[in-house]
């Protein structure tokens, strides 16, 4: 990739048909670490919320804040969150050919129009020029992170929750990739969130690469939309040629610039962590996620308060979703099923008639206790309290279902469980996997980001896939061919 405007790049249209319009909503709400600055009811474009956050944008170059994020930028001013900018470069080295301009007179050319942007985008002159040179930010990362330190700390005096914006870190432009890593490093020490804006990946990559599947979303506002709009506008230098002479053609062409014409802005999130009391500097304590050993006392007292306390039986989006699941499944009939997470068995007893042998698991008694109730009419489905991924059921089976329960998980024990569904799995087998979008209060993982560790971690052949706003399947097919008739279609 030589980012010029000679590269015509993954056109957008690919993009439009995956399932990029469909990635969850970012909670905007859930970026202030602080949980007393969270007021009851409140929603994303709150200004309860969003006032007690500072948004720190860094961009390598003019333009790069307003292709990335400009839209967020004006979303979360016009809320009352604060925003300040950080430019790196000038962007000089952006037509080294040209015949017209210097590297100087473009510095100042491109300066001039990245201050226009931030008027049009609210920051005003909330911003910082840092003069390194274009193509020089890893060779100057401690100037660069000694600004950004500066900056988050004149925060913390006022409570303020920082967020850090940044280039995606394997954004595939040597300037982006050395600020995104950067900002992700001052982000882990400071203990504040990080979104990590996408800009040259959208020319390279290709919509098959799975990294991007557990990234988020921010739907933009017509007020936004129209902002980022105009202060693209500004950057004539980059989206029109400088002159009609050679080198000096539009860096930005009507392909590339279609990914940045979307309704929407894609970010990849890293929480923050809420700072200790007292404490000033850097240090930070972890927030306390709940994992697999919370998940029987937890789910114990929700299921004895209610009997469908999700209600699984009367919701239409609960029936549709597994009518899908079960439609997601590539084989008519399977001779021995397991079922991880079966709560109530509302799912098991859908899943029971195109089962042999169906054994069907959950950490908790009390909701055992309903499902038991509800399967006893089919004498093919067993049930078994059992805490996966530490205890696991023995036996071996051509169908594994997670549903609705990854995300239960700590990291590692999402990593047992992969090993635990990989050992148990005959030749051929088939692994579904079904979750909610959404962020989950106390627990740490989310359904994209458990679906792409286990995508990743077992590289399987996958068989099947589907998403929307509030739920995704994936269906994997392991290594091996069926030897059985139970699966023949």
């Amino acid at each position: 990739m030589s980012f010029t405007h000679a590269e015509q790049g993954t056109p957008e249209r690919l993009w439009r048909e995956s399932s990029l319009p469909v990635l969850p909503v970012l909670d905007l709400v859930a970026l202030n670490a602080r949980p007393e600055k969270q007021a009851a009811g409140s929603h994303p474009g709150d200004g309860r919320i969003l006032s007690g956050l500072t948004f720190i944008v860094l961009a390598a170059h003019p333009d790069d804040e307003s292709l990335g994020a400009g839209s967020l930028m004006s979303q979360v001013i016009a809320a009352g969150a604060t925003v300040e900018v950080i430019l790196c470069t000038a962007g000089e080295a952006s037509h080294p050919k040209s015949p017209t301009l210097s590297p100087r007179e473009l510095a100042s050319c491109r300066l001039l129009e990245f201050r226009t942007a931030m008027d049009v985008l609210g920051v005003g002159g909330n911003w910082l020029y840092l003069g390194v040179p274009d193509g020089q930010v890893a060779a100057h990362s401690d100037l660069i992170a000694g600004a950004l330190r500066d900056r988050a700390a004149r925060h913390r005096n006022d409570s303020q929750a920082v967020v850090l914006v940044a280039p995606y870190r394997f954004d595939g432009h040597t300037d982006h990739d050395a600020l995104g890593s950067l900002a992700a490093d001052t982000a882990l020490a400071g203990g504040h969130a990080l979104l990590e804006f996408v800009i040259w990946y959208w020319h390279w990559a290709v919509p098959d690469r799975h990294e991007w599947r557990s990234w988020k979303r921010v739907d933009a506002t017509p007020q936004s939309r129209a902002a980022k709009d105009a202060a693209l506008q500004t950057h004539k230098s980059q989206i029109a040629p400088l002159s009609p002479e050679p080198g000096d053609e539009a860096l930005l062409h009507a392909g590339f610039l279609e990914h940045f014409e979307r309704s929407f802005e894609v970010f990849a999130l890293t929480p923050g962590r809420g700072l200790a009391e007292g404490r000033a500097g850097a240090e930070a304590t972890a927030t306390r996620h709940y994992g697999a050993a919370d998940a029987e006392q937890i789910f114990d007292v929700v299921h004895s308060a209610s009997a469908d306390p999700w209600d699984y039986t009367g919701s239409w989006y609960e029936g549709r979703k597994r009518a899908l699941t079960l439609a997601a499944l590539p084989d008519k009939s399977y001779r021995s099923a397991l079922e991880v997470g079966c709560s109530i068995g509302a799912l098991t007893a859908d899943l029971a008639p195109r089962c042999a042998a169906l054994l069907a698991v959950d950490a908790s008694g009390a909701a055992l206790e309903h499902a038991r109730s509800r399967l006893a009419r089919l004498p093919q489905v067993r049930t078994q309290q059992v805490s996966v991924p530490a205890d696991w059921p023995t036996g071996y089976f051509d169908l594994v279902v997670v549903s609705e329960v990854s995300y239960y998980l700590t990291l590692a024990e999402l990593d047992m469980l992969v090993d635990r569904v990989a050992g148990a799995m005959l030749p051929g087998g088939t692994l579904l996997l079904c979750h909610w979008r959404h962020p989950i209060d106390g627990w740490a993982l989310d359904g994209d980001t458990a679906h792409a560790r286990i995508r990743q971690s077992l590289g399987w052949d996958v068989a099947g896939e589907y998403r929307e706003r509030d739920f995704l399947v994936d269906v994997l097919v392991a290594p091996g061919a069926r030897n059985d008739s139970a699966g023949a279609s």
